[in-house]
């Protein structure tokens, strides 16, 4: 049994509140009740968070692509480099790279992770002889970390709209229809053991897929969520009105199925036609900004996408930065910059920023990753995150300022727990400790390749 001073539950922040679990769930949730004797006793309590869109394997290459390239340095010059960074990695390091990202996201508050998971072959561009190897050795990192995992095996078979043939440094993600479907089918066993996991399908972006492919493979998602990249880009946009005649998120609207269960990843520069139709659609915007920071991609057009109560969650991606607090505080950020405005994401006058922008992420990023259930509440999953009162950022904060002084005046977080066990004492996550020595290694050993 927990005890808190202060939770925000889904009806608002709450005192002294007793939250019981049992298999992994919240079984019940008691308010203005003094702690019983036995009770863990804690500070502050919201939900965890979902991370919509995770490439764990580039944790690996954090900080690797901050050299200055060509004049034109952009996103498609840091792709470059990623490929010959994923060139060296075998399953192994792939497991241990991603084991390390996902401590680090139970430690900043993402309690599951969307893993967009594209590498799926040897670095010749051969099959393993297990076509779900790499889907296995996610699915091992997420079972150690204990974060909740949906994996999203990704259909990349084009190198640009069209159907082009593929780079040389796209040959690990390579598939067809048939081939997608065995994948699919080895992820889902090695999902199969996980307690919450669950799977959908993510076609990797109209660059990489044809309309015939796409029609193909959205079956295999079966009900589950469906993930791609979109208009990440501005170069994007324009390869995909000169294929089409359309951008990206137009196209997508007008010949697939976009609904619920589609989270568009980034979908950075959409029309404000385009940003009300997908909010009409009731599909997420998968938004990273400090990935989209990082590669300069751009800032989301939140303005005309909250006005027509567009769904969205957040996402680390590129995981040059795992945080979900500095994830909230760059999505905000990037308006104030654009707009020269302050407090840009709340609806109305008087409303806290904080709260806005955890309250969204958090049901977005439920949506997005196929959960019907979040927050504190009975019968959801208990995934709760511990802020430390003690910290100095929270000094005389109450309700909604808990949140304003976590995701922008830098509030630390105590303790995480995912489906009811905690993993995270003291900012720490248990396995911690085995899990970075065994990355160091592996990232040691890569690097001497160069």
């Amino acid at each position: 049994m927990l005890w808190f001073e202060t939770v925000l539950l889904p009806q608002g922040w709450a005192r002294d509140v007793r939250v019981e679990m049992a298999d992994g769930l919240v079984a019940q949730i008691q308010t203005g009740v003094a702690a019983a004797p036995g009770d863990e006793r804690h500070g502050i309590a919201v939900s965890g968070l979902a991370n919509v869109h995770s490439h764990a394997f580039q944790r690996g290459m954090a900080g690797l692509a901050e050299v200055r390239g060509p004049d034109d340095d952009d996103f498609w010059t840091w792709r470059e480099v990623m490929y010959r960074f994923l060139d060296r990695l075998t399953p192994e390091d792939v497991e241990a790279i991603a084991a390390l990202a996902y401590v680090e996201m139970l430690e900043s508050g993402f309690t599951r992770v969307g893993e967009f998971h594209y590498l799926h072959r040897d670095p010749s561009g051969g099959c393993y002889a297990d076509a779900g190897e790499m889907a296995f050795r996610i699915a091992a990192a997420a079972d150690e970390s204990g974060i909740g995992l949906t994996l999203l095996p990704v259909f990349y078979a084009h190198g640009n709209f069209g159907g082009t043939s593929p780079a040389p440094g796209q040959r690990r993600f390579l598939s067809d229809p048939d081939l997608f479907e065995r994948l699919v089918e080895a992820a889902r066993r090695a999902v199969a053991a996980l307690p919450g996991a669950n799977l959908g399908v993510a076609p990797h972006s109209l660059r990489a897929v044809t309309p015939q492919e796409l029609a193909e493979i959205l079956p295999l998602a079966g009900g589950g969520p469906v993930h791609i990249h979109a208009a990440e880009q501005i170069r994007e946009v324009e390869d995909c009105v000169a294929w089409s005649g359309a951008r990206p998120v137009e196209w997508l609207l007008d010949h697939a199925p976009v609904d619920r269960t589609w989270c568009l990843v980034h979908a950075t520069h959409m029309s404000g036609q385009e940003s009300a139709r997908l909010a009409a659609a009731d599909a997420v915007a998968g938004i990273c900004p400090v990935t989209e920071a990082n590669l300069g991609d751009g800032v989301f057009g939140a303005p005309d996408y909250l006005a027509a109560r567009g769904r969205y969650g957040i996402g680390t991606d590129s995981n040059v930065r795992i945080a979900a607090a500095a994830e909230l505080r760059m999505l905000e950020y990037a308006q104030r910059l654009a707009r020269r405005a302050r407090n840009v994401w709340p609806r109305g006058p008087g409303q806290s920023t904080g709260r806005a922008l955890f309250d969204g992420a958090l049901a977005g990023g439920a949506q997005a990753l196929g959960q019907a259930s979040f927050g504190i509440r009975a019968g959801a999953s208990a995934d709760l995150v511990s802020l430390d009162a003690s910290d100095p950022a929270l000094a005389g904060r109450d309700q909604d300022a808990i949140l304003d002084s976590w995701i922008f005046a830098g509030a630390a977080i105590d303790c995480v727990w995912r489906r009811g066990q905690k993993f995270v004492t003291a900012g720490r996550h248990h396995r911690r400790a085995d899990i970075a020595r065994r990355y160091r290694h592996v990232v040691k050993r890569l690097l001497d390749l160069a």
